[in-house]
């Protein structure tokens, strides 16, 4: 009876949805790109593909595009939820399939530092500093006004580009998006005072636990078909 089963149309039907299941779940899988935050790199609606593979025997490193799995700091304060019990329902589905979100809140950022180091910005020319060293960023879509001697660090105001230093927690990444003016990432609380001290606390970190995978290719649209760098 089982045989039968398996060898009907129902049952490779199963059979195939289980294995797509497993291959998108463990192996690849594409997301979609909700905001504007990774502009220029990714476009608001770009479909990417999410290789779970990439971290399987290495660790993430500064300057790779990856999707994460934001935990409870990063969720707005509104409080929004999935609206009904059906809705999360079929989230709960499709993420399971490997279509869907991999959890309720999944963002794509760009890491800027691992854990351990030290980061700051600005440098005399706006630069941000990881470990001592300036990063030269030509993926940026936007960024904050910064004129030395005019609207920089010492300044007041002072520029919303600025931050004081922070050792980024051991597992854990700095993330911000290459659309800088416009991107809620491990930053954008602390950036919320001109001219008072950063809010205790106020730095939110992604984990390496909740790495989903790296952002490899933009699938979709045609005309946008190519490698995230």
């Amino acid at each position: 009876m089982w045989r039968r089963w398996l060898g009907s149309f129902w049952g490779e039907l199963l059979f195939a949805v289980v294995v797509v299941g497993l291959v998108l779940s463990f192996v690849a899988k594409p997301y979609q790109v909700p905001s504007a935050s990774m502009e220029q790199t990714l476009q608001p609606g770009d479909r990417i593909l999410v290789n779970r593979l990439a971290y399987r025997f290495g660790q993430p490193k500064a300057g790779d595009v990856v999707v994460f799995n934001a935990g409870q700091a990063w969720r707005s304060t509104s409080g929004s939820t999935d609206g009904s019990s059906v809705r999360g329902a079929i989230k709960t589905v499709l993420g399971w399939t490997g279509f869907g979100p991999t959890g309720s809140h999944t963002l794509v950022k760009r890491i800027i530092a691992v854990g351990g180091e030290k980061v700051s910005c600005c440098s005399t020319n706006g630069s941000i500093v990881v470990e001592g060293r300036a990063l030269n960023e030509p993926y940026l879509g936007s960024n904050f006004p910064f004129t030395p001697g005019k609207l920089d660090c010492g300044t007041t105001p002072r520029s919303l580009r600025c931050f004081a230093p922070v050792t980024v927690p051991e597992n854990s990444y700095l993330m911000l998006g290459d659309n800088r003016a416009d991107s809620s990432d491990s930053a954008f609380r602390c950036r919320s005072a001109a001219v008072a001290p950063m809010p205790q606390g106020c730095w939110r970190w992604a984990t390496r636990g909740n790495v989903v995978g790296k952002a490899s290719m933009v699938m979709w649209p045609l005309n946008r078909v190519g490698i995230v760098s």
